[in-house]
């Protein structure tokens, strides 16, 4: 184990850290009721593989980090990517996140699927929890906009990276994220029904899923701690912990075509071309389901 902080305790198959800090006792209590994402009543390995292979960046993103690496997810939920960069590989994935129900969720899959090389770890990001510079690749995606201070938990992060490794970071767009902060009024005033059909993602999804339907509502309608941010915002936090730009998702300048190669080193355009960029958003998949952009970076 991989933990700077030796005073835990074991929840089952769990490594529980506890959690102290009000904010994300909150986040916390939240994603008890309605763990995020969540599986299919049929998912198992085979399934999740499949889901992963077929989405361009998850393949890519496995490929890339290769074999005997250690990789870390911050916030992982349900833990479904840390379980599908685990199957077939020799990497030592650690799933974390402030959930003890979602890592539940995540520890009996794995556990019924044999899937051996992932950790779950219970904790606080803002607490001391890892040692420095011991993993390869760290995720968070989705995550830090459901903080108290995101700047912090990204610096915090960040020092558990090894130099040359790489960081993927996920959060609502300021810009992009309109259209589903639109929807939010529309969720408080009609409710429900509405939602099912103006959100793309719940048209897409299966009716009979009631506990990922729930889980996406309450995840972009309820949420008690959120956020949002700019491309610009995060460069200040990359050039601030001595991480470069490598690529961001969508793509900082217009004249990059949005395709595959996401750790390939791209250009981060200008300011003005960056500010176009996140209202283009707005009339993308990107807005209209979320507004989330990337941003992948590797330490110095």
């Amino acid at each position: 184990m991989k933990f700077r902080n030796k005073h835990f305790d074991l929840n089952g198959d769990i490594v529980d850290f506890g959690i102290k800090n009000p904010v994300t006792l909150k986040v916390k209590q939240f994603y008890e009721e309605y763990p995020f994402p969540n599986y299919k009543i049929d998912d198992n390995k085979h399934t999740i593989l499949e889901k992963g292979n077929k989405n361009s960046f998850f393949s890519e993103l496995k490929n890339f980090i290769g074999f005997n690496k250690s990789v870390l997810e911050v916030g992982s939920g349900t833990s479904q990517l840390s379980n599908y960069l685990a199957i077939g590989t020799n990497n030592r994935i650690y799933a974390f996140d402030s959930s003890i129900k979602s890592l539940e969720i995540g520890n009996n899959f794995a556990k019924k699927n044999n899937i051996h090389n992932i950790n779950f770890v219970r904790g606080d990001i803002f607490d001391e929890i890892f040692e420095n510079e011991i993993f390869d690749f760290i995720l968070c995606n989705g995550v830090l906009h459901h903080t108290e201070n995101p700047s912090k938990a990204f610096s915090n992060i960040v020092g558990h990276l090894k130099k040359n490794g790489y960081i993927l970071v996920g959060l609502y767009n300021k810009i992009g994220r309109i259209r589903t902060k639109v929807r939010k009024y529309i969720y408080k005033i009609l409710g429900k029904k509405i939602v099912m059909i103006l959100d793309p993602v719940l048209r897409k999804t299966d009716k009979k899923s009631h506990d990922k339907i729930n889980a996406w509502i309450k995840d972009q309608y309820q949420h008690p701690v959120e956020s949002t941010h700019t491309f610009d915002e995060i460069l200040k936090w990359f050039d601030s912990n001595n991480v470069e730009f490598i690529n961001s998702i969508p793509h900082c300048s217009i004249f990059e075509t949005e395709s595959e190669n996401f750790f390939q080193k791209k250009s981060k355009a200008t300011f003005v071309v960056r500010i176009f960029k996140q209202i283009f958003m707005i009339f993308s998949r990107f807005g209209s389901e979320g507004g989330v952009f990337i941003l992948i970076g590797k330490k110095k």
